[in-house]
């Protein structure tokens, strides 16, 4: 199920540009697809999906699989409404895996079958590590949000990979990606992560630490403060103001949530302040259970009230840090934020 909603690319251009720069992406080449991008969603010439494949096909058959991957990311941006854009992330993983023979890191692709609903749902997770990884090193679950995914975000597995000393798995949260089969949901969404959890334990020494990005921030919220892991990273994630009642969105969000959540027509006000009312951490935030949690965020976020940063301060075991000049899961001072990352995880797990 999906949905098209008036969306101006403009807007995403304006928002992402640093990011496509930032994760490798030539200057030149994103300024050119941009100055040819009119329409967000026909597959037609100055489409969105239509000029970003064309840019990625040209990295492809130049090689550059690295690049064509990151492309096809941009293709399928920002949720699989429709054909071309489910051609795009298919596209995208087959590049992917051509690129991961140069991969710096050791690298696996796997697909599993963990618990959900009475039933199983399918998975597929990427595992990397560094090369000479002890076997039983711990293990970091990663994940992006609701439109940037686990190929998307590979620029920053990698180095986190190799500085951190454990063994990264990254996945899509349900909803989103590769995960799309599946709505996103507070209850099944955790399940899935569960699951996860339950198989990163016997990946390495059985400690098991989870980085959320953005809504997977949501989720290593959640398994933070509830126990679930050994230490939790939080980026950017929403965990109580997101979810208040008659909360806006900005560049286009809207439906790239309402998709992810599972609707099949922009939902009416009141279906999602249902649906977001079911988010709120504030039941787990009142307990003291949680593990030890680093929560990060730039001060100039537009979509993550501040307060769903500052609200963890105070709290035992938990470092805060709100990063000022920058946005949205701190994305444009990303190489001051991982060494935070990596000494806080090194730390934590005794890598």
């Amino acid at each position: 199920m999906s949905y098209i909603w008036p969306l101006d690319p403009r807007d995403l251009f304006t928002e992402r540009y640093p990011q496509m720069l930032g994760f490798g992406l030539p200057t030149q080449d994103v300024d050119a697809t941009r100055a040819t991008i009119k329409d967000m969603w026909p597959n037609a010439p100055a489409g969105w999906v239509h000029e970003w494949s064309q840019l990625a096909a040209r990295y492809a058959v130049e090689g550059r699989h690295d690049l064509a991957a990151l492309a096809y990311g941009w293709a399928k941006f920002p949720t699989l409404t429709d054909e071309p854009k489910r051609t795009a992330l298919a596209r995208q993983a087959e590049q992917y895996e051509l690129a991961s023979a140069g991969f710096p890191v050791d690298f696996e692709r796997r697909v599993l079958n963990v618990p959900y609903k009475g039933g199983t749902a399918r998975v597929t997770i990427h595992i990397l590590a560094a090369p000479g990884l002890p076997a039983d090193a711990p293990v970091t679950l990663a994940s992006g949000g609701v439109d940037s995914w686990k190929m998307d975000l590979h620029p920053l597995w990698v180095p986190l990979a190799l500085q951190s000393r454990t063994r990264i798995v990254a996945f899509d949260l349900a909803g989103t990606g590769e995960t799309s089969h599946l709505p996103m949901t507070h209850d099944g969404g955790t399940e899935i992560i569960e699951g996860l959890i339950a198989e990163a334990r016997r990946l390495g020494n059985g400690k098991v630490a989870h980085l959320g990005i953005s809504m997977g921030g949501y989720y290593s919220a959640r398994t933070g403060l509830s126990g679930a892991v050994d230490a939790s990273v939080v980026l950017g994630g929403p965990v109580e103001a997101s979810f208040a009642p008659a909360r806006g969105f900005a560049f286009g969000m809207e439906g790239t949530v309402g998709n992810a959540l599972g609707f099949d027509r922009p939902p009416n006000p009141e279906e999602q302040s249902d649906a977001f009312a079911r988010f709120n951490l504030r039941p787990l935030l009142d307990q003291d259970a949680h593990t030890p949690m680093l929560v990060i965020n730039g001060t100039d976020d537009v979509h993550v009230p501040q307060h769903d940063t500052l609200v963890f301060r105070g709290r035992r075991d938990t470092r805060v840090e709100l990063v000022p000049g920058t946005g949205h899961c701190a994305i444009s001072k990303l190489p001051e934020v991982l060494p935070v990352m990596v000494g806080w995880l090194g730390q934590t797990l005794n890598t």
